[in-house]
């Protein structure tokens, strides 16, 4: 069993910031927008890992338990605060892969900055987790 390692949550979340300012400098570039989106991608994919990857080492959940539901799992451990708002990140950044047209890029733009206090709350922030990892290790 390898360290949970958050360093690329942290800059993933940390770059999807900077995109969003860059964005309020910008809005007319949808090379901007298209940046930030891309940007939402990688946070939730980076996250969704690091809440499967907890769930199966940390509190033993067999991959298919997860697999099915993972973010209600996550909740109901208190990984994460609210379940169908991280289950509507995962929904939105599945969206980014059909980007045909402008309004549903501006869709999935705008559900973005809800997406950042999700991910660094107190019962998302990577302290929460590495308590439980840390917690189990000694157990």
């Amino acid at each position: 069993m390898a360290e949970l390692n958050f360093d690329a949550l942290k800059l993933s979340i940390a770059a999807l910031e900077q995109g969003l300012e860059e964005h309020a400098q910008y809005p007319q570039l949808l090379t901007v927008r298209d940046g930030v989106i891309q940007r939402f991608e990688v946070a939730v994919d980076i996250s969704q890992k690091l809440i499967r990857r907890v769930l199966q080492e940390v509190y033993q959940m067999e991959p298919a338990r997860i697999a099915k539901n993972a973010m209600r799992e996550a909740a109901g451990m208190a990984l994460i605060a609210d379940a169908e708002r991280w289950i509507g990140h995962v929904n939105a950044r599945n969206e980014t892969s059909h980007i045909y047209d402008a309004s549903k890029a501006n869709a999935i733009f705008e559900r973005i900055p809800g997406f950042l206090p999700d991910s660094t709350r107190p019962k998302t922030a990577s302290s929460v987790w590495m308590c439980a990892w840390t917690a189990k290790r000694r157990g």
